[in-house]
């Protein structure tokens, strides 16, 4: 049954000013809400005609023929939201046009009659219509939260574009001298963690809209079949009237029963194809989220890939994430993941300030200051960083780089230390070496091989 109904469904028309792969779609996340908001009130406001049939009709009981001008009043308005409906012959529209009919040619009633309706009939559409109550009141609780969720999602996603954008548009004016919590790299990751959240809130109030959709079939076939159960119990509390009352009131009855449980639904969906959502549509994914500055230069790293850093206390290598960015900053990251936490860097050295001693097989040390939690402060005391790469090419892929970049070269070597067993990288391995080249390091090769060969270890017994 279920995919019976949702191949009735209409797939949305994509229009100039919404992008699927858009950021921040152009887009009211509340549309569909408020449209099935107007369609309860269209139902409500129907059986609220229908309430007010009954309980007029009873009123007449008691004052015959001339009291049935009133109960002619109750159904003479258009319909409330009445282009909800179809206005052919067969549906709710057509029903209360054939009430208004036979309404007028109706000119006696009697009391039991009027008894009869206000304890037994009126009762019926009195808990329909508590009922669509209910059931838009759920709707504002539940996709309505959701759609305001998106909003708020979209909202922060957008904000954080926009930064990118202003710290994008001053890497060139300022040189790419730039604080490291600006630095385009970093915000660009961030703008994916917040748009990864924006389109799980998307998603999600996607699922809840599909679920609601789906529900208003089975509600609308609820409402069709009560409002068919009330006229058939009306007909039955009238039937003893005169022939030709009950001959009218049994055309009012066979026009409701005449009308399929899903024809109202069936033009309901083929007017709103434009705006009801498709469920066999494709789910956002972030791969193909297009945003302002994606991919700018100032954000594609020079290298990036696992490295091991010496601690200071413990004296033990730890592997995280590195990389150089063309801010010329070293960052070191928990890990290269950027959706499971914002990535912030844990520690950030600006290498024009550092200097980069010389390589010893696999590792080599960087001079500085961690800047990462905010400006660059002349008073910071500066500290000696042991790295150490997978392999002796990887070392040297990385010391080219940050030579390129640093404000100057040492010969001094490595800390020695007693072997210890390897610590795996977590599988990762260093990028290729993408930006910069040998010829702007301050260091030759043959100023390393005298270093390696100031401490007895030449560059061919590295290889």
């Amino acid at each position: 049954m279920a995919s019976h109904q949702t191949s009735n469904l209409p797939t949305r028309t994509p229009t100039n000013a919404t992008d699927p792969d858009d950021a921040i779609p152009d887009e009211d996340s509340s549309e569909v809400t408020r449209l099935f908001h107007e369609r309860l009130s269209a139902y409500k406001h129907a059986c609220g005609y229908l309430e007010d049939y009954v309980g007029a009709t009873e009123k007449m009981q008691h004052a015959h023929g001339k009291e049935y001008e009133k109960v002619l009043k109750t159904v003479s308005h258009p319909l409330k939201e009445g282009h909800h409906f179809e206005q052919n012959l067969g549906g709710i529209a057509g029903m209360f046009d054939n009430l208004r009919t036979n309404t007028q040619g109706i000119s006696n009633s009697h009391y039991e009659t009027a008894k009869a309706l206000k304890g037994s009939v009126l009762p019926i559409f009195e808990r329909l219509h508590s009922e669509i109550k209910n059931k838009t009141k759920e709707l504002v609780k539940g996709a309505g939260k959701g759609a305001k969720s998106v909003d708020k999602a979209r909202s922060v996603s957008q904000k954080h574009i926009e930064l990118l954008g202003q710290h994008t548009a001053a890497f060139d004016s300022t040189g790419g001298h730039i604080k490291s919590t600006e630095d385009p790299y970093v915000l660009q990751r961030q703008v994916y963690h917040r748009l990864n959240k924006q389109v799980i809130e998307e998603n999600s109030n996607r699922d809840d809209m599909i679920a609601v959709q789906n529900s208003f079939a089975q509600f609308e076939a609820h409402i069709i079949q009560t409002i068919q159960n009330g006229l058939s119990q009306f007909n039955q509390v009238v039937t003893h009237q005169a022939e030709q009352t009950r001959s009218m009131y049994g055309d009012m009855v066979g026009t409701a029963q005449r009308i399929p449980p899903d024809f109202e639904w069936k033009g309901f969906l083929n007017r709103n194809n434009a705006i009801l959502i498709d469920p066999n549509a494709p789910k956002r994914s972030l791969e193909h989220i297009a945003f302002p500055n994606q991919g700018h230069r100032s954000t594609q790293p020079l290298i990036a890939g696992s490295l091991e850093k010496k601690g200071k206390l413990l004296k033990k290598y730890d592997t995280a994430f590195y990389v150089v960015t063309p801010s010329k900053y070293l960052h070191e990251f928990a890990t290269d993941d950027d959706f499971s936490k914002d990535p912030s860097p844990e520690h950030s050295l600006y290498l024009p300030d550092c200097e980069i001693g010389a390589v010893d097989g696999n590792k080599f040390t960087v001079k500085g200051k961690d800047t990462s939690k905010g400006a660059l402060s002349k008073l910071s005391p500066s500290s000696t960083y042991q790295f150490r790469a997978h392999t002796p090419e990887d070392a040297m892929k990385w010391h080219r780089v940050i030579s390129s970049v640093a404000g100057g070269t040492t010969n001094e070597m490595p800390e020695t230390s007693a072997p210890s067993s390897p610590v795996m990288g977590r599988g990762e391995t260093s990028s290729a070496f993408s930006g910069g080249s040998d010829s702007t390091a301050t260091n030759t090769l043959a100023e390393k091989e005298a270093a390696g060969a100031h401490h007895g270890i030449s560059t061919a017994d590295r290889a």
